[in-house]
């Protein structure tokens, strides 16, 4: 049985600054139609930066979301048109006032496939030096270095519970050859 469902009609329900919502009507396998909610966005970066002592570099800030303070790797919308390797150095800059001599693409990955059209492409950055941050205008957060092993654990105990950030931990710790403490 072919699974692609066609697309009938579109409506945009709300075009905003970061996100677009679109609302789907569609033939299913079946002959049915349905209808499919769709949250349009950009795609994103998130790096996974690592220091000389196997220290990770966290950000914590409030997610108004979620209603809650999380530590997350840095992270960030691209821009139209932008390259994913020049978004992640932009944004692990802004956060944390970091740059990077060594970069290394680890993955790329759809968030929530079920509802977005969110990539984000997970980076690991090493061979750090450090520069002043300059984080947007809206963007509070602060940067703490944990050990790498350390950070690990905290999936574990549920303190770090942001998807790109626990993919991104595990996936680079498993090329780091890094094990939870």
């Amino acid at each position: 049985m072919e699974l692609t469902e066609k697309t009938l009609h579109t409506e945009t329900v709300y075009r905003g600054k970061i996100i677009n919502l679109r609302l789907d009507t569609v033939l299913l396998p079946n002959g049915r139609t349905g209808t499919r909610e769709v949250v349009e966005y950009a795609g994103a970066v998130a790096v996974v930066a690592v220091n000389g002592a196997r220290e990770v570099y966290l950000v914590r800030q409030y997610r108004y979301a979620v209603g809650e303070e999380l530590l997350e790797i840095p992270a960030g919308k691209m821009n139209p048109g932008e390259e994913p390797s020049a978004c992640a150095r932009r944004e692990l800059s802004e956060e944390t006032g970091l740059r990077a001599g060594s970069w290394r693409h680890l993955c790329s990955f759809y968030s929530t496939p079920g509802f977005t059209t969110e990539k984000l492409h997970l980076f690991l950055a090493r061979e750090l030096e450090q520069a002043a941050a300059h984080p947007d205008a809206d963007e509070f957060l602060r940067v703490v270095a944990v050990p790498f092993a350390e950070a690990l654990s905290m999936i574990e105990r549920g303190e770090i519970c942001d998807a790109k950030t626990v993919a991104g931990l595990l996936y680079a710790g498993r090329v780091l050859n890094i094990e939870k403490s």
